[in-house]
């Protein structure tokens, strides 16, 4: 491993399905070997017209999404949305963690959209692919500017992220919180801080993120966590430990998904796990498999994320049990659809 990028998740640059060539080195004897790509962050910048997408699938849970950026430089190996820099002309892989692309304008195009007539005021996920709070946002600010105008037409948004920046809006999220109209969603995918090192290279620690978690319940904004995804053979057994210490710091809820392996994910995936758990290989791609019919991935809505068969009957149960015993009794509050201001009070932009 003298050739293992640290702090990186994938240690490949995957192929990209919508390029017919590729950057190799060649060496005299004749061998072709993938380019070695620059480990540095790069970020590019687009300006789209829209911002706020409808959502058609089921699983999501809310109507609408909208994402600051493509590309996370958190790098975790498992993510869903890899497969999403492709339509770039970037690689799932290394291109993905460390192209990223920011939407300086969101927050504009946010506007536009809420302007329109007839909008209607339902939930947004912020955001539904990449985390809007990954560390290039510290200093872009995108996500709370795009806050800022939510806060501005009352309207409801749900969050989702790893890192502990999300504290920064605090005041905004306070806000939000006094009609309502937000709630957020802390990912903790395992307690185990050298599995996050190389799982999650770029994400703030468990202790961090369950910090996080006492912070917000304790200035009243409503929180919960995602213990996603789980992995049989690297993170499932810690839910019954994961529950229990997000419970006692204060969330008000927790939910679950399976991991898949969808696309250039799988080849991804299985290349950082022979380099970091050579041991247990078979072993967990061997049950990753058992979650999907066989495969790594099921592109069905609805199983997709939570698996079949008996693997996954036994994580969802241990789960059930989880959070019947630490969560009984909480919940979220219910979203406020009442108080959008329509046209907004004075224009932002």
């Amino acid at each position: 491993m003298g050739d293992y990028q640290k702090g990186r998740g994938a240690q490949i640059v995957a192929a990209n399905k919508f390029l017919h060539q590729s950057y190799v080195a060649q060496h005299s004897e004749g061998l072709d070997e993938p380019l070695h790509q620059r480990a540095e962050t790069q970020v590019f910048f687009e300006n789209p017209q829209k911002i706020v997408n409808k959502v058609t699938s089921p699983d999501i849970g809310l109507a609408y999404s909208m994402n600051p950026y493509q590309g996370c430089e958190h790098g975790c190996i498992y993510c869903y949305a890899r497969n999403t820099h492709e339509y770039y002309g970037f690689s799932a892989g290394l291109d993905f963690e460390t192209k990223i692309v920011a939407k300086r304008k969101a927050a504009e195009a946010l506007e536009r959209q809420l302007l329109a007539p007839g909008w209607e005021p339902l939930p947004i996920m912020l955001s539904g692919n990449t985390d809007c709070y990954q560390p290039v946002e510290r200093t872009l600010g995108i996500t709370r500017k795009m806050l800022q105008v939510l806060v501005r037409y009352k309207h409801p948004v749900g969050i989702i992220t790893k890192n502990s920046l999300v504290l920064r809006d605090l005041d905004l999220l306070q806000e939000l919180a006094s009609h309502r109209l937000v709630h957020v969603m802390i990912s903790i995918t395992t307690l185990d801080e050298k599995l996050r090192s190389v799982m999650e290279p770029r994400t703030a620690s468990a202790v961090k993120r369950l910090k996080t978690v006492e912070t917000l319940a304790g200035a009243g904004v409503p929180v919960g966590v995602m213990n996603a995804p789980l992995i049989p053979g690297l993170n499932h057994h810690e839910i019954p430990e994961v529950l229990k210490a997000a419970a006692e710091h204060g969330a008000l809820t927790a939910g679950m998904t399976l991991v898949r392996l969808n696309g250039a994910i799988g080849t991804i995936f299985e290349d950082w796990l022979k380099k970091n758990f050579p041991d247990r290989f078979q072993k967990v791609m061997n049950q990753i498999k058992a979650l999907h019919g066989g495969q790594v991935n099921d592109s069905v809505f609805g199983r997709r994320v939570k698996g079949a068969g008996t693997e996954a009957d036994a994580i969802h149960q241990l789960f059930r049990a989880a959070r019947k015993k630490f969560f009984s009794g909480r919940e979220m509050p219910p979203y406020n659809l009442t108080s959008f201001a329509r046209g907004g009070t004075l224009p932002l932009f």
